[in-house]
Parts: C-alpha cells; structure tokens; sequence
C-alpha cells in the first residue's frame, strides 16, 4: 500500500511510538493521583506539555507588514495602521499563554467558540468564520445560531483566499471571535490569518485559529492569534490527543465539567501515553525538511501537468504537501476502485461516505460535477520520491482509461 492522504491523518513517527510505549506497558497510573505513581505520570504530562508548546511558539512569526494586493484602500489603511496596537495587546513568545491538552483539535474547535461565545454573548453575540472552514467549526457555529449567535460566515475568491472586505466590514465591536484555519484541510490554501488578527485585535475579539494542517508545516503567526488548536495526529503522533493554546485573558468558559484536571476549565483524566507520544512527535517537527515537501510537489505536480489535469486552491500560497486536482468527468469512486492499493482521498476524510460535494470546493466556485471530480492527494516525511512517482502514474493512467478528455 501506498500512503497519499496525510491531509487525513499521518504515520506515527517511531519516536512517538517508543515514547508511548513505556506508559502502555507498565506507567498505568493517573497521572491526577498524589502518590508516586501518579506524581510520576503527572511529570510525563508535564514533559510533554513542554515539548509542544516549545514546539508551537519556541520560534514565533513577529508581525510583518500585510499583504494588501487586491484589497480596497479603506481596508488597506486599517490594517496597517492597527499593527502597532494590535502587537502590543498580543505580545508573543512562550509566557503568553497556556497549552491545555484535549481529547483531540475538534473538542479544541468547539471548546474555542462556544466556551468564547458564551462567555461574552452579553455583549458581543457575533461569530465571524470563513465558508471553507473545518466542519468541526462549522457545525459549532450552526448549533451556537440555533442558541442565538449572530454568525456571519465569510466568502472567499477562486482559490480559497478570503475576502477581505468583507471581513472589514462584519468584525466589529458585536464581534465575541473569528475563526479560521491556518492551511485548509482540502485544498492547501493558507488562508489570511495575519490580516484577519489585525482585524480582530482592533476590534477587541477573539481570534481562533484551527492550525492543525498547518502547523509545523508552514510559518503559525501566533502574535496574530488567541487561541490555536492543534493535532497530534496530524503530525506523527497519535489519534485521540490535541491541544488548545490560550493567550492569558482570552480562557473559554468550560464545555467539560467533572474535575478541571487542566488549569480549572477542562476535566477529564489525561493518558501519560498520548501525551508522551503528542510530545515527541511535536519535538520531532523541528528536524522536518520543508524542501523535501518541496521536492515531492515538484514530481507528482509534474505528472499531473497538461490541460486534463487543473489545480483546485491557490499554487503558490498554499501547503505544498497537498495537491487537490479535478478532471471533467472523473469517476472518482471508480478510480479509488481501479487503484485500490494507493490511499488517496476525495475530499476531507470527516465528509467521506456522505454523498455529498465537498462544502469547500464549492465554495470556490466549482459545481456539484467539478466538485465529485476531484481527488485529493497528500504527503510527507516518510513518503519516497520513487512510491509517489509510481503512485500517480497509476492513477493518471486509470484516469485515461477512463475515456475522460
């Protein structure tokens, strides 16, 4: 087999695995327990809460200025204007917040939104987030209207980028968060988060940032954000564990009650061993090679090339460990079926079985038929330049066979 769906999930580095290992075989104490045992495991935990959080702002992106290509004058002033104060409220490096651990980045997503929204719904009822977010963001900002959140989602242009106009106009001082992922989980794009921040700074909100896919992979501008949540297995660690980052001041009312093991407004027993594991993989991270990502979006680019063959999301600013590409009249169930022993994807594995077009291509304009058309194909560390190669000959060639154009 393969393995091209890393958008999906990744390999657990070995380093992770070992790292589990001792607390899977023999550490079974609660690391929440007083006695040795438990102090003992309590260390674990703390160790590897070290290791990510070092990992997450141990080298902070500092405030540049923003792009402002295409942007109306009015927004361009406000952004660059704002830089000074914005900066200034949201000093970055390793003292500026807290990293609490949860059962995975969806419970950080939703523990992010509605533990903001409710906590300043008095005043501030507005939720603002961008129509190719994560479902795990989506659907708790659809259940929050239900409650009575005022939520405005944001358009965005061909290519996944946000309208930024737009966004001037909706983040306001009604304005309780704004919520948007670093890398999308579909397409690659990296989306504005610099700009939105400013944004969000001037206004006095919260800004949220689901940097799961992007995370490790390309620069986080933390300065720019309050909260960020994070995965471990979307970075070589294990399935079941995330982490939500905290700026001091910006603490989410509790989801979870039954003991506040994490800093009094998360509870629930923590595994030493996911946390061991989330802690080397993200330890790990520093050593990654970008240019071999690099190198591997060069050969599977190459063999995609030609008319028949086009780019979904923006070429340049986007991850380029994810390539999603679209054919007119692709089968693409047909083409998984041909192909079975190369795990590729059609869209976002959370969506996958349910029949329906995926909710972020269409919001880059494409139809229904361009949006079943289309394949997504991911990489990383340990995949070799020959297996990719192979790979995506194979699938361009069941594609021809196809009888498609």
């Amino acid at each position: 087999m393969t393995y091209l769906d890393y958008q999906a999930t990744t390999p657990l580095a070995p380093e992770a695995l070992e790292a589990m290992l001792p607390w899977l075989r023999d550490g079974h104490a609660n690391p929440h327990s007083a006695h040795r045992e438990g102090r003992r495991a309590r260390a674990a935990v703390e160790v590897a809460r070290d290791q990510v959080l070092t990992a997450l702002v141990g080298d902070p992106v500092v405030p540049h200025p923003v792009v402002t290509d295409g942007l109306e004058p009015g927004v361009v002033k406000v952004l660059e204007n704002m830089e000074a104060e914005v900066a200034a409220r949201r000093p970055h490096g390793p003292d500026a917040g807290r990293l609490f651990f949860t059962s995975g980045a969806t419970e950080a997503a939703n523990w992010a939104i509605a533990g903001t929204w409710q906590r300043r719904l008095a005043t501030r009822p507005r939720i603002v987030t961008i129509a190719t977010e994560h479902a795990c963001v989506l659907d708790t900002v659809r259940a929050l209207a239900a409650q009575g959140a005022e939520v405005v989602v944001l358009p965005v242009d061909g290519v996944g980028l946000v309208d930024m106009d737009a966004a001037a106009a909706a983040i306001d001082d009604r304005t309780a968060l704004v919520a948007a992922m670093l890398a999308n989980n579909e397409i690659g794009t990296i989306q504005r988060i610099e700009a939105l921040g400013r944004l969000a700074g001037r206004a006095g909100a919260t800004m949220f940032c689901d940097a799961v896919q992007g995370w490790g992979r390309v620069p986080l501008p933390l300065w720019a954000c309050d909260l960020v949540a994070v995965s471990a297995h979307k970075v070589y660690g294990p399935k079941g564990i995330g982490a939500l980052w905290v700026r001091h001041g910006h603490e989410p009312d509790a989801l979870l009650h039954g003991g506040g093991q994490e800093g009094g407004i998360r509870s629930g027993t923590l595994s030493p061993a996911l946390c061991a594991g989330f802690g080397a993989a993200a330890a790990s991270l520093a050593s990654d090679d970008i240019g071999w990502t690099e190198e591997l979006w060069r050969i599977a680019l190459d063999r995609l090339r030609g008319p028949e063959w086009l780019l979904n999301g923006d070429r340049v600013q986007r991850y380029r460990g994810n390539i999603n590409v679209r054919r007119a009249g692709l089968d693409v169930g047909r083409l998984m079926s041909d192909v079975r022993d190369v795990a590729f994807s059609a869209g976002s594995a959370c969506a996958s079985g349910s029949g329906r077009p995926s909710h972020v291509l269409k919001a880059l304009g494409l139809s229904d038929a361009e949006a079943r058309s289309s394949i997504r194909i991911g990489f990383g560390r340990y995949t070799r330049e020959d297996e990719l190669a192979e790979a995506i000959d194979r699938i361009a060639t069941a594609a021809g066979r196809q009888g498609l154009s």
